[in-house]
């Protein structure tokens, strides 16, 4: 039985696609006192990012599922209050095996934030709409991953790391009210009987699903592959402070929002598939003009720095042109079952997300031309995959 669609707001789909971003980030800055608090070693703490990740993946499947089953609005809320847990959890916890368990179990439901919007998104919206909100909302996204360290750190310097997870908690509460009161029901139809393995086979069977999948692990590869780089590069060879450096990760994220700008502005101009390959191309010429740099010899002065701050801002106006359209276009041909089209179009995309960033922990080795290398090549691949989707759309 179909209905009309009551179409949630920007400011509620910002809020609750960007959470969980915040809290991947926010403790970071109190990894040390957290080891120290622990007495873990600063390796076992470590891996409670990765755990992050695997909690977030699996979360990403089980809600898009649930979501087609017992409709957006639940399994938004169930998720939120499953994320409150894990992070009164975190709180809580009182060894880093228990600190990793419910870090698991805080990103199983924070990931409700990222494949039932979207999907909602997907559902409420006409294309051109649909577009220009993906394009708005990476822009907001853009700041997430600064934005928790910023205060994270600050939070950890005047109260202590575990005022920090208290946050969460805190977050997490408001989340779930401001949802509860103005978050509406998208799913106009409900279906029958989704077979996943059918869906599954559909996604599997489609060669746009995995060009625009492989785009978008790249693009966010690529991003956070920065962030777990930048830190040696900036810090270390540089002889960046901390403090100034999580100001400076507020700068690199203008980029990423002049991106998703420009694409909101182009591209109904331009069409998506030619904003994505314009996108790559950029990126692509980014990352070749911060390996020229990395190679020229230049000693860690001011020249070198600026040099590269520059090489990198384009780089990300590049992703940040290319990413909102991946998005938005990924599952069109898929709205008859985008929740679950949506979880696993999801795990397949974090999965890659996932590989890529382990790719640039692997290859780190000091050098300072180790990651634009990287970079290169991955966006040289999206410049391919992208020129094929533009082709195809035209044909």
């Amino acid at each position: 039985m179909q209905r009309k669609i009551s179409k949630p707001s920007l400011l509620l789909l910002i809020v609750l696609v960007g959470f969980p971003q915040i809290s991947e980030t926010i403790y970071t800055p109190s990894l040390p006192d957290i080891a120290r608090h622990l007495g873990a070693s600063n390796n076992a703490i470590q891996l409670t990012l990765s755990v992050y990740f695997l909690g977030f993946a699996l979360g990403v499947f089980c809600w898009g599922r649930l979501s087609d089953s017992i409709g957006r609005r639940p399994a938004m809320l169930w998720g939120i209050l499953v994320y409150g847990l894990g992070s009164f959890g975190c709180y809580l916890a009182h060894s880093a095996e228990w600190l990793m368990l419910f870090r698991c179990i805080q990103a199983f439901g924070a990931s409700t934030g990222s494949v039932v919007t979207q999907t909602m998104l997907r559902e409420s919206f006409d294309t051109a709409k649909r577009h220009a909100l993906f394009a708005q909302i990476s822009a907001a996204l853009a700041f997430t991953p600064a934005l928790g360290p910023l205060i994270g750190g600050w939070m950890d310097q005047t109260l202590g790391f575990k005022s920090v997870f208290f946050t969460l908690v805190m977050m997490s509460i408001v989340l779930l009210s401001y949802a509860w009161t103005a978050l509406p029901e998208t799913r106009v139809t409900t279906p029958a009987n989704i077979r996943t393995l059918s869906v599954a086979k559909r996604l599997l069977t489609d060669s746009r699903v995995w060009a625009y999948g492989f785009l978008i692990g790249a693009a966010n590869g690529v991003l956070f592959s920065y962030y777990a780089e930048a830190p040696f590069i900036f810090i270390e060879y540089f002889h960046m402070s901390p403090g100034i450096y999580g100001f400076f990760g507020i700068f690199v994220a203008l980029a990423s929002i002049g991106g998703a700008m420009l694409s909101k502005k182009w591209t109904s101009r331009r069409g998506p598939e030619r904003m994505i390959l314009f996108g790559a191309f950029i990126a692509a010429f980014g990352s070749l003009c911060l390996l020229c740099v990395t190679l020229s010899g230049m000693q860690a002065s001011a020249v070198t720095l600026t040099s590269m701050v520059v090489c990198i801002f384009i780089l990300l106006l590049g992703i940040g042109m290319a990413l909102p359209n991946c998005l938005s276009l990924a599952l069109v041909y898929y709205g008859d079952v985008l929740g679950t089209a949506g979880a696993i179009f999801g795990l397949g995309y974090y999965l890659i997300v996932s590989l890529i960033t382990s790719g640039m922990s692997l290859l780190h080795n000091g050098s300072l031309a180790t990651m634009p290398l990287y970079f290169l090549g991955l966006t040289a691949a999206m410049v391919f995959v992208s020129r094929w989707l533009a082709k195809t759309a035209i044909a």
